[in-house]
């Protein structure tokens, strides 16, 4: 039968914290071990997680160069040779691959961002694409060999 005076808090229930501002036979009075002067030390003390105690803070004293112009346009890179591969491996018609056929063939990570080809490598099969931007060298070796090029 448990009697009142036999109950225990469950085992892990409780954490063991050390009661501050007690008095003085709790060996924890007095200052309530915040230390005797100073900002810390005072109620409502409050420091930023970057302050370095007035010294000049990291991110002021570390130069600042450059610009990131947040308008650039990213492309997404299709290379001749990755057109060639995949044509080799897929025997492409005379199929208009877009961005939509680009990402279904995995050469492209996204249909909705631009595309680029680039003139890596070389490309013997015929292939007609629709892209958004293209290099001068690229366009040579598609309609090289016979394909065509569409700018979006």
């Amino acid at each position: 039968m448990d009697i009142l005076s036999n109950l225990k808090y469950a085992e892990g229930s409780r954490k063991n914290r050390k009661r501050v501002g007690r008095g003085e036979g709790s060996n924890r009075g007095g200052t309530s071990t915040r230390g005797m002067n100073g900002q810390m030390s005072r109620s409502g003390a409050n420091k930023k997680s970057w302050f370095e105690g007035g010294q000049m803070p990291l991110q002021r004293r570390t130069p600042k160069f450059g610009f990131t112009n947040i308008f650039k346009t990213r492309y997404q890179i299709v290379n001749v040779n990755s057109l060639q591969r995949v044509a080799d491996e897929k025997k492409l018609g005379n199929d208009v691959l877009n961005a939509a056929s680009l990402k279904s063939l995995g050469l492209v990570s996204s249909a909705k961002q631009p595309i680029k080809v680039l003139a890596k490598g070389e490309l013997k099969a015929k292939v007609n694409l629709e892209v958004h931007a293209f290099s001068g060298k690229a366009k040579e070796k598609i309609e090289a060999a016979g394909g065509s090029i569409k700018k979006i």
